[in-house]
């Protein structure tokens, strides 16, 4: 977890391609037409395959829908197309038993293939369990000749929101049931000798996908006689920027452990979209895997045996499986709770120049937003540098300018000299140290314990290994320790923000050492999309594993696009909420209501209810175990008709769509969880 190594899989076929092994990462997208509309379905795969999309996925709900796979696949190959295509099978093991013969992959849901119940809340017994397993077991096993008999893989993919209700009353709806019900799919398949499989853990919430995904790569590589590829995936992302940045974490994070060999981003959007977000996530690793050859993997007995934490030197930092916040002290800075238990704060750079003190004061003051409440999405602290000290007198204008606003104004500097009187000054200074720079043995001795100041140290890694902030931090801290000095962050910029920060909370937990972390991302990229990517990646992971008390971003972005995005990370990771969290599936040809226009009327009227966490999803497959997650669900029954959640508990059945959002409301009204909007 403190380089990056991709695991070694076993390469699987689909068709003309292969993925896993030494392959690379590969990018699907799955069609939103109904399957049995050929002319509809056929045409979307072509938009999909114009867009590099390498393996696309079609609903099967039915038998009458797995047969007219073979006229997709006929009209597709006759134009030249092709692209790998998966059947996506949920319920009906006899849809699944025709689909196989036209597909290069089949997908199966554990927690719905031979299962029909949906939240009882019976127990079983030790005897039930059983013969349910062996249920599964008779219902599956033909599936899995016929596929070995015709060469074609299958993916289990489990989703956090479907797991049957015999898994549930033994694991709960957990990462735990997830892997378990994916294991089970897998040991039938090991028994009969057939070995063409991946596997997907996915979930709406971030934290519980990488956690599952994890916690499967632990047992399944113990257990299992390969180690089989994984397809990654954030399930009812959502739409816009938030569904990138939950994509982009999710996935990212365990390409960053070395995880993953097919992604699918799920956007409540036109499906071609979904590809060149994909592509962007998996850029920076595929070029990795080019570059570096045999060298960007690992075997993966090594890879096992370092997640499983018996080399020392390899454990995490943290819990791989659990979130557990990184316990830090609380450091005040201003007027603002930081570390402890506080949410993570937002930080962002002034990019006007302090020369202007006109555009610097508006800048400011458009980040800071001081006339807004203290939990609306705002930058609550703004960063300066200065390089000398003549520059002081900008600085000396722009606070007067301010007045009681420049307490949240933060400077920074690489000068010593200068940020010894900056301690005087501004509420928090923070010192720039650089590869090879020292600091004079007596620095520290001359700063004051009791200064008003809030002092941050950020390691500025350009080249060296990625070990070194943490040596260097580490024995800044342990000095700083001894000199009683305790309101301190401490931070690191570096193109593998991941990687040195684990470092830096190793070396932490080793020494006790509880500063609080700024999380710090810094990009000129111009590029908005790969920015939103890399930030995500490189910040959001740290969140989702607990680590950090502080986001701090410096980029290209518009300044308002900028402070969304530290809002869209941390609401991403469920550290701090700032608006609705909306878990909107990317709709499929099961869904027949028109889900993109359903979702933006939706947010509409709900997107000023802070905290609050509303599904939107097409269809039945995955919509009841998600609404586990969601405090309101609004789930597609049919044609025009809906059914509204309230929790995983169903209460108004199959209702007309013209009526469902405005009950929806009501809903939400009757349990006084309604405010009206600014």
């Amino acid at each position: 977890m403190y380089h990056y190594r991709r695991r070694f899989t076993r390469e699987v076929s689909f068709g003309p391609i292969a993925l896993g092994g030494y392959q690379p990462i590969r990018v699907e997208s799955m069609t939103n037409t109904h399957t049995m509309d050929t002319a509809a379905s056929v045409e979307q795969c072509r938009k999909l395959y114009e867009a590099g999309c390498e393996i696309i996925r079609l609903t099967v709900p039915t038998e009458r829908d797995a047969e007219n796979l073979r006229e997709i696949r006929a009209q597709l190959r006759r134009d030249g197309i092709d692209t790998p295509l998966v059947a996506d099978i949920h319920f009906s093991a006899r849809a699944a038993m025709k689909a196989v013969e036209y597909v290069e992959n089949i997908r199966i849901n554990p927690g719905n293939y031979a299962n029909r119940k949906k939240f009882s809340s019976e127990g079983y017994t030790e005897d039930e369990y059983r013969m349910e397993v062996d249920k599964i077991r008779n219902e599956f096993l033909p599936l899995v000749r016929r596929a070995k008999e015709l060469g074609v893989s299958m993916r289990i993919g489990t989703n956090h929101g479907s797991l049957s209700d015999r898994i549930v009353s033994r694991y709960g709806n957990s990462p735990e049931g997830m892997v378990e019900a994916a294991l089970e799919f897998a040991r039938i398949c090991e028994e009969s000798s057939y070995y063409d499989l991946l596997f997907s853990m996915k979930a709406s919430n971030v934290r519980v996908m990488i956690q599952a995904y994890r916690l499967l790569v632990e047992k399944a590589d113990g257990e299992l006689r390969h180690a089989y590829p994984l397809h990654l995936g954030v399930t009812e992302a959502g739409d816009g920027d938030e569904g990138r940045v939950k994509s982009a974490m999710g996935i990212g994070a365990l390409l960053e452990d070395g995880l993953g060999d097919t992604i699918r981003v799920s956007l409540t959007e036109d499906p071609v979209n979904e590809v060149p977000v994909g592509f962007a996530i998996v850029k920076k690793y595929n070029d990795y895997h080019l570059v570096k050859g045999d060298r960007g993997h690992l075997p993966v007995k090594h890879v096992v045996e370092s997640r499983l934490g018996t080399t020392p030197e390899h454990a995490p930092p943290f819990d791989p499986f659990r979130y557990n916040r990184r316990r830090s002290k609380t450091v005040v800075v201003a007027d603002i709770n930081t570390g402890g238990d506080n949410v993570p704060r937002i930080e962002t750079a002034l990019r006007a120049n302090p020369a202007d003190t006109d555009e610097a004061c508006r800048e400011v003051l458009q980040r800071l937003a001081p006339e807004k409440s203290m939990d609306a999405i705002r930058s609550e602290l703004v960063s300066l540098q200065l390089c000398s000290a003549e520059e002081l007198v900008l600085l000396d204008a722009l606070f007067t300018r301010l007045g009681d606003v420049s307490r949240h104004v933060a400077v920074s500097t690489e000068n010593v000299e200068l940020f010894s009187v900056l301690t005087e000054k501004a509420y928090k200074v923070r010192l720039d140290i650089r590869e090879g720079e020292s600091l004079d043995p007596g620095f520290i001795a001359k700063l004051d314990p009791h200064s008003p100041a809030a002092l941050e140290f950020c390691f500025i890694h350009e080249q060296t290994g990625e070990r070194v902030p943490a040596a260097v931090l580490v024995r800044l801290a342990e000095k700083l320790l001894e000199r009683g000095i305790d309101r301190i962050f401490f931070s690191i910029r570096s193109c593998s923000t991941v990687y040195v920060y684990r470092h830096l909370v190793r070396e932490f937990n080793a020494k006790g050492i509880d500063y609080p972390l700024v999380v710090r991302f810094s990009s000129a990229d111009a590029d908005r999309l790969g920015t939103i990517i890399e930030a995500s990646i490189q910040t959001g992971t740290l969140f989702c594993d607990g680590i950090g008390d502080i986001l701090a971003l410096e980029t290209a972005l518009p300044l308002s696009g900028e402070v969304d995005l530290c809002a869209n990370i941390l609401q991403g990771a469920r550290t701090r909420m700032s608006k609705t969290e909306f878990i909107s599936c990317p709709g499929c040809g099961r869904t027949y209501f028109e889900l993109e226009k359903a979702t933006a009327a939706i947010k509409q009227r709900l997107s000023h209810l802070k905290g609050l966490k509303i599904g939107i999803m097409g269809c039945i497959v995955n919509g009841p175990g998600e609404m586990a997650d969601a405090d309101f669900g609004y789930v597609g029954s049919g044609k025009g008709r809906v059914s509204l959640y309230v929790g995983k508990d169903c209460v108004e059945d199959n209702i007309p769509e013209a009526g469902a959002v405005e009950r929806l409301i009501g809903l939400i009204k009757e349990r006084d969880r309604w405010v009206d909007p600014e």
